[in-house]
């Protein structure tokens, strides 16, 4: 789960990182009241989206990006009337960014922040490095806009130090970390109590990524955090349902959404075989499959989607609905281990699914685990047009020639 710059900096505000006053509107004439109430000679008008890279974006008036409207998602204005002027251009339309792909996103919410007085820019970002099991700190002098071309030509200028998650970040470490970088003492002492704070926020939040970018030092030799960009471990959300209630649906998938209704995992990829799997490890092996063999015929996975242990029969009719709803979708894959639910259960509710659904795209079933026969016969002589594979090999052969039938047949007809 993601959250806005302006709740990121909410939340940063409890943790103790310093942070500069701001105002979240949705209207040009709040920006302007928001301007007015800061009082400050500069404000910086800030789209909230779920990318990074806004400065640099280009905002369209149009989600098909044909009209564009001006460059630059973050602008400063110099009077409360210029404030209202950007947000006018900027409500409503679509910002496109490095970060969001081919597409764009809908700008609906504005954060009007105080100006400030820069002396440098730093990069801050904490990850949960799953591979040593422990968050890993990484700091760079070289903050701001341009932090993708240092990662990329001067990955010296990065550095990362992994820290103990029931100790915290330890002072040592940051304060090491703040002289690398080029601070001065006075400098060191505030970035170690920014990055501390930073840190336990990550922590106790079950945070799985902050970034901050800029950390700035402020002529006075403050340290503060001029961005906030934090995603969360959905699975904790229960313990943070303060943080659970900042989703944003207008960024969300709609399929994801209502996937989550019914406690299923979706993601949407940008293939031709839908998923259908229970258990998130074989819905990631079938992927894996669908890339290994149907490759060759064009074939790749459209989603990744976990039923869960209890694959029934309104729960695999929901995900077929879903599935269906992703126009590249040419074929799909059902692949179901019966473990807590029998084989025969499983084929009796993608059966009743498929009539109901009425499905318009071939669909491809492999079964495994108890029962299995049983549920291949009731597959096998339902008179419904489903594909019984052998293996998960036969079954992302079968799909990839079905889906190249199907593309075949569609292009026939038009």
């Amino acid at each position: 789960m993601k959250i806005h710059e302006y709740q990121g900096k909410q939340l940063f505000k409890q943790y103790g990182v310093p942070v500069l006053r701001g105002i979240a509107v949705t209207t040009a004439d709040q920006a302007e009241a928001a301007a007015k109430e800061l009082g400050s000679a500069i404000v910086v008008v800030k789209s909230q989206i779920h990318a990074g890279g806004r400065g640099k974006g280009t905002v369209y008036a149009d989600e098909a990006m044909t009209q564009k409207v001006m460059d630059g998602g973050v602008k400063l204005a110099k009077s409360p009337e210029q404030a209202k002027e950007f947000a006018g251009k900027l409500l409503g339309n679509y910002l496109k960014t490095i970060q969001t792909g081919d597409g764009c996103k809908q700008v609906q919410t504005l954060y009007i922040e105080d100006g400030c007085a820069i002396a440098k820019e730093l990069y801050l970002s904490i990850l949960l490095d799953r591979a040593a099991a422990a968050p890993v700190l990484i700091v760079s002098s070289e903050g701001g806009m341009d932090i993708e071309e240092v990662a990329h030509h001067s990955p010296e200028k990065i550095l990362k130090t992994h820290f103990d998650p029931h100790a915290g970040l330890g002072d040592w470490q940051a304060r090491d970390f703040g002289f690398q970088i080029g601070l001065t003492p006075a400098q060191v002492g505030n970035f170690v109590k920014t990055a501390k704070a930073l840190a336990k926020c990550f922590l106790e939040t079950d945070a799985d990524m902050l970034e901050v970018n800029p950390l700035v030092v402020t002529k006075d030799d403050q340290v503060l955090a001029l961005d906030s960009k934090m995603s969360f471990d959905d699975n904790a959300m229960f313990r943070h349902p303060d943080i659970a209630a900042m989703l944003d649906p207008n960024e969300e998938d709609p399929s994801e959404l209502e996937a989550k209704k019914y406690d299923m995992a979706f993601v949407k990829l940008g293939g031709n075989i839908g998923c259908m799997v229970n258990g998130a490890g074989l819905a990631m092996a079938t992927m894996d499959a669908i890339a290994l063999y149907g490759e060759k015929h064009g074939a790749f996975p459209a989603n990744f989607l976990d039923v869960g242990g209890g694959a029934t029969a309104e729960k695999v009719t929901i995900a077929f609905k879903i599935i269906l709803k992703d126009p590249s979708v040419e074929a799909i894959l059902v692949n179901i281990f019966g473990g807590i639910m029998k084989c025969d259960t499983i084929a009796n509710g993608v059966l009743t699914a498929v009539k109901e659904v009425g499905l318009d795209r071939p669909l491809v079933v492999r079964l495994e685990g108890t029962n299995v026969e049983l549920g291949k016969k009731l597959i096998n002589e339902s008179g419904l047009k489903v594909i019984a594979a052998n293996d998960l090999r036969d079954g992302c052969a079968k799909a990839a020639e079905a889906a190249i039938e199907y593309r075949k047949s569609k292009a026939a007809k038009a």
